[in-house]
């Protein structure tokens, strides 16, 4: 079965604004039921990031540049423990959260990271400190600041970490792939966050980063990272009980007119249920930031293809794929890219051409619509059949592109992918769930 290709051009590498409003409520009674917050697309009119200069097809391939560059950099975390943050760059963030922090409330504004645990923007008094267009934190003005102790278990939780004896405060060091750093001391703070329902989220005790000493690629947009992984540090980690460990998000597949906004939800509201709904295990793997799946197959329409992996070590073995919100891109090993590739050149009626910018390696010449086959993701459990739009992108207007690609690293199921789905990660089942779904309506 076929399905016909209409492709608008759209802006899929994603940027989060959280618009904090007048009133605030505590963690507890505000997430009583749960809460849901505006996500607006890195590259969309919306956004703080958006250049007017840079063509559709501009801002595609940036954001597929940036989903290449950010895969590159998952490697050296899963290489050992101590470089377990090493991917997180800023410039490749596809997320720009906006919360406050302390008493009185600052604005911060950081790179939303699923695969990333550790929360920190940079701080007075600074050493050295990269250029932020928003003044930064300084905690000795805020009441409710404390330093995080060297023998508190926060402390124990980081890789990298020392004492300040003269006043007894654990200091963090993360040093990013691309020689980006931030040192600093571990604090606990109090953290807003905007809601839908116009009623901010105050969350007191939050432990973060407060760096003062930091500097690499990171953007003047940006004062830090807010990391929304699975690690004992992270925001989702960090608000588990409030939020019983579940939270969503549906991406919209914006066009360039188009000013809906996706939504992450946390919560009783993170809940993805429903007909159609199809669930796949949560499987527990180090480091414990990514939330590992296992794939195990793609159908090209009725044709089933087994997971192969580069090495017989990840053939058979659970978790062989992560999810990944920040990554634009499907990656996949290449013998594995290699059969669906075939597979689909076989099945679509149109002449195979190369990319002009080289970042994809399989395209079509197509000027209108083209019938491409449903592609199915056969995850432990769910199948997830997937639309033209989350497998095809158009990359000039007549080529035609297929958006996953090979590598020898570690699978990423990447946001194309995801758009039009309710995603929903419930931590306490373990369990991620896949409900299709038109994201302009949720």
């Amino acid at each position: 079965m076929a399905a016909s290709l209409r492709l608008s051009p759209f802006l899929s590498a994603l940027a989060v604004i959280l618009l904090l409003q007048q009133f605030v409520f505590s963690v507890t009674e505000a997430t009583k039921n749960g809460f849901t917050v505006d996500l607006i697309q890195r590259d969309s009119t919306q956004s703080p990031s958006y250049n007017s200069s840079h063509t559709r097809f501009d801002r595609l391939y940036n954001a597929f540049s940036r989903s290449i560059s950010r895969a590159n950099r998952f490697k050296p975390s899963l290489q050992s423990k101590s470089s377990i943050q090493s991917n997180v760059i800023a410039s490749d963030g596809e997320y720009l959260m906006k919360v406050s922090l302390g008493t009185p409330a600052i604005e911060v504004l950081g790179i939303a990271d699923t695969g990333s645990d550790l929360t920190w923007t940079q701080c007075e008094p600074c050493e050295k400190c990269y250029k932020q267009n928003i003044p930064l934190f300084d905690p000795q003005q805020s009441s409710t600041y404390l330093n995080v102790p060297c023998k508190s278990s926060p402390c124990k939780a980081l890789d990298t970490a020392s004492c300040s004896t003269d006043k007894n405060t654990c200091q963090y060091s993360y040093s990013y792939g691309d020689r980006s750093f931030t040192n600093g001391d571990l604090g606990v703070e109090t953290l807003t966050i905007g809601s839908t329902t116009g009623h901010p989220v105050s969350i007191p005790k939050i432990v973060f980063g407060c760096g003062h000493k930091n500097d690499g690629t990171f953007g003047e947009a940006g004062s830090g990272i807010i990391g929304l992984g699975g690690g004992p540090l992270s925001l989702i980690s960090q608000l588990n009980k409030s939020i019983s460990g579940k939270f969503s998000y549906c991406l919209v597949p914006a066009t360039e007119n188009s000013n809906a906004t996706s939504k992450i939800n946390f919560g009783t509201n993170g809940t993805v249920s429903g007909n159609g709904v199809v669930s796949t295990p949560l499987v527990a793997k180090d480091p414990s930031t990514f939330y590992y799946l296992t794939l195990e197959g793609i159908s090209i329409g009725s044709k089933r293809f087994a997971y192969k992996a580069s090495s017989k070590a990840f053939a058979t073995e659970e978790g062989n794929i992560i999810i990944d919100s920040g990554t634009t891109l499907t990656f996949i090993p290449p013998a594995f890219h290699e059969d669906l590739v075939s597979a689909l050149e076989k099945a679509i009626d149109a002449e195979r051409v190369s990319d002009p910018r080289g970042v994809l390696s399989l395209c079509f010449k197509s000027k209108g619509d083209i019938d491409v086959p449903i592609i199915t993701a056969h995850f432990a459990g769910a199948d997830v059949k997937l639309q033209p739009m989350n497998t095809f992108a158009r990359m000039d207007d007549d080529v035609v592109c297929f958006t996953m690609i090979p590598s020898d690293d570690l699978s990423i199921f990447g946001n194309l992918a995801q758009m039009n789905f309710l995603v929903g990660y419930d931590l306490e089942a373990k369990k991620v769930s896949f409900l299709q779904a038109d994201c302009t309506k949720h």
